[in-house]
């Protein structure tokens, strides 16, 4: 930027990030602006031609091309110091990664050497526990299976290759060899039993075949004698019953014919008791409808004669009803009279003592009569006599 362009110098680089990190660091720059405002501003241009308002115009156009150039510059050493941090990770990380990779290399023999050793360990603890899982069984086994499993426990040697485990090995093979001689006893006592006692049933059931085939024959001989029997007292049987229902049928027979007159003899005489009862039955009939026809003839007749005493009963209490209505009558009538007599009388009296105050007052009798009068038939407004 042109010194025409701008009121001051920016700070020049090396300097720069020294001016723009201190507190009011750019003072200096900002005073030589405000010197150069300061003069312009002694001797203003004339507004009223073109080349005053040019020379404003200017002027202000250099304040801001020095603004912008002194931002400019600030952003810049800004900008630069930011990239600062990334650099310095970058060189962190590539220490790091290097000196891991260095640790790594100082390293491997060492882990290589302790991953071998973990393999070899890990092998003989596990062949150890093979030893000891050999007394194991998912259910338990026969007597030759176990042997068998003996057998090969005792195969295997104990020697150096088991190193620092020879003692372990030799331990655990002791004691697996030691369960597995108890348990392959065990089977085999208990395989003996159970065979014993195959033999022993196999023997029973033997026996008791031949019982049963002995005690087949023997029922066979007696249903065999049975059944003759039987069949000769069967026929023994047939023959008497055969007698027997030529006697059953010759007495039925006989007890037919009896019963046959007994049933004619009890038939005729339900005939004639039939007829006695329907005889009976009809003179019954007769009489009664005859008793059925005087009740009837008694029942209307006395109808009748209850009809004529309650119209009897009817006409007299109408005509008790009517002497009582006229009766109640009179002696309304009379009392009514009566009350109209006292009403009359007790008005005479008030209006006779009206009477008698206003001719007290003054007033002449005649003209008292005649206000006594109006007042009594309310022709005064507002002035009543009270009765």
């Amino acid at each position: 930027m042109s010194a025409d362009q701008q009121l001051a110098v920016v700070p020049p680089q090396e300097t720069a990030l020294s001016v723009y990190s201190t507190p009011n660091g750019l003072e200096p720059w900002l005073q030589t602006v405000r010197a150069e405002v300061d003069a312009f501003n002694r001797v203003l241009p004339e507004l009223t031609t073109a080349k005053g308002r040019q020379q404003y115009a200017s002027m202000a156009h250099k304040i801001a091309k020095t603004k912008n150039a002194l931002d400019t510059l600030g952003k810049q050493i800004s900008a630069e110091q930011k990239e600062i941090p990334k650099k310095i990770d970058a060189e962190r990380k590539r220490v790091w990664d290097t000196l891991e990779a260095w640790q790594k290399e100082v390293r491997k023999p060492l882990d290589d050497w302790q991953a071998t050793e973990d393999k070899r360990t890990a092998a003989h603890t596990d062949s150890i526990q093979r030893i000891k899982d050999m007394v194991l069984f998912a259910e338990t086994p026969a007597a030759a299976a176990v042997a068998k499993i003996i057998a090969d426990l005792e195969l295997i040697a104990l020697d150096d290759s088991w190193d620092e485990f020879l003692a372990k090995a030799a331990q655990a093979k002791d004691q697996t060899l030691a369960k597995l001689r108890s348990l392959h006893t065990e089977r085999a006592r208990h395989e003996a039993e159970q065979a014993e006692l195959v033999r022993l049933r196999a023997e029973a059931e033997a026996q008791a075949q031949r019982d049963r085939d002995t005690q087949i024959a023997r029922e066979a001989e007696e249903r065999a004698t049975a059944k003759a029997a039987a069949d000769a007292q069967a026929e023994r049987d047939a023959a008497a019953k055969r007698e027997q229902d030529l006697i059953d049928q010759a007495a039925a027979r006989q007890r037919e014919s009896e019963q046959a007159a007994r049933e004619a003899e009890a038939a005729a005489e339900l005939q004639r008791r039939q007829l006695q009862l329907q005889t009976e039955q009809a003179q019954l009939a007769a009489e009664q409808a005859e008793i059925n026809r005087l009740a009837a003839e008694q029942r209307a007749e006395q109808q009748r004669i209850d009809a004529i005493q309650r119209q009897a009963q009817a006409v007299e209490q109408a005509r008790q009803d009517e002497i009582r209505r006229q009766n109640e009558a009179k002696a309304e009538e009379e009392r009514q009279a009566k009350a109209r007599e006292a009403d009359k009388a007790h008005k005479a009296k008030i209006n006779r003592a009206a009477l008698d105050a206003f001719i007290a007052g003054g007033m002449p009798d005649e003209c008292a009569r005649q206000a006594v009068t109006l007042i009594a038939q309310r022709k005064i407004p507002a002035i009543a006599i009270t009765y």
